[in-house]
Formats: structure tokens, C-alpha cells, sequence
């Protein structure tokens, strides 16, 4: 598990190969991750954006930007978390990704990048 925090805001990411999605002899690799965003603040925030960075072993980087999460903008509390599963697809079956979202403290309206954690996407084979 890849773990960051940034103003009292922890990003965890947890990372799986989908071998029934995946056609390796067509270059498609596909990986699931599972994110798990906690509140160790002391104030209430909100996912407004995301912003990744998907790099492919084979050269390829892709940058994807959006309002929130997997179609929600979480509101925490100090003390909650919010989890979400959601996927990549590479042509090789090794890469990594990294990024940010974009958080408003709901008390005043300041806007601050949570950091989140550069992860590995690994097929289990390539790793021996």
C-alpha cells in the first residue's frame, strides 16, 4: 500500500491485476486500484478534482483531468474516509500512475492539491 498525507488529508492506494479484462496478446493490460481518502484534519473538505498521470512501460503517458471521483465530490468530515475502486488499462502490463485532487476546506472556501501517492501497475508474471 503507497500512502501520502498532505494538510491532514491521507491518500492510500492498493493495486490489482484483472487477468479476465486483460487480452495480453492484444496489449491489454487491465488494473484495478482502490483508493481510501481519510480526514485527519481538523476541518471539513471537499474532493472537487482529480488530475492523473498514467505512464506506460511502453512510453506512452496520459494525463486525465475531472470534477471528482468515480462521479462524486465527497464532503469529510475530520475523521471520515471515502473509498472508491476505479481502473487502467495499459498496452503493456507494466506502468505507474500519480496525481493530485483538488480539495476546498468548506470553512473559508480555500482550495489546496492533496498529494496522491505515486503507485506501480504490475503484472504479477513480470515481477519474477
Amino acid at each position: 500500500m503507497n500512502t501520502t498525507t498532505t494538510q491532514g488529508v491521507t491518500v492510500s492506494v492498493t493495486t490489482n491485476y484483472l487477468p479476465d479484462y486483460s487480452s495480453p496478446g492484444q496489449e491489454h493490460y487491465v488494473f484495478a486500484y482502490k483508493i481510501d481518502i481519510r480526514n485527519n484534519g481538523e476541518y471539513t473538505v471537499k474532493l472537487l478534482r482529480r488530475h492523473w498521470y498514467i505512464y506506460d512501460a511502453n512510453g506512452v503517458v496520459r494525463e486525465v483531468e475531472g470534477e471528482g471521483v468515480v462521479g462524486q465530490q465527497p464532503v469529510l468530515e475530520p475523521g471520515e474516509a471515502h473509498q472508491y475502486v476505479s481502473g487502467c488499462n495499459l498496452k503493456s502490463g507494466l506502468g505507474k500512475m500519480r496525481g493530485t485532487y483538488e480539495m476546498e476546506r468548506i470553512a473559508d472556501g480555500t482550495t489546496f492539491a492533496v498529494e496522491i501517492p505515486e503507485f506501480t501497475l504490475v503484472v504479477p508474471y513480470r515481477l519474477n
